[in-house]
């Protein structure tokens, strides 16, 4: 499955709660149904960040693991944001 993402943003270089909120901000400034593509560590991030963004209404379309040991996520903003 090939999915385009509108916006990119990388949180490796954060941690939890920080990588949270910036894939929170980084939705607030896309129009519903848009896909942001999320970089992000394995452990708490990739427990917690999707976890959270299904909370607020967000829908994950995929989540797989790279090469390196990071994550690709890729999240469509909800509308009930």
């Amino acid at each position: 499955m090939s999915i385009t993402a509108k916006e990119f943003i990388d949180i490796t270089d954060v941690v939890c709660p920080i990588t949270f909120v910036k894939t929170k901000v980084a939705l607030e400034d896309m129009e519903d149904g848009e896909i942001l593509e999320v970089h992000l560590n394995d452990g708490e991030p990739v427990q917690n960040v999707p976890r959270s963004l299904k909370e607020e209404g967000h829908k994950v379309l995929e989540l797989s693991q790279n090469e390196d040991g990071t994550y690709t996520l890729f999240v469509e903003k909800g509308a009930l944001s």
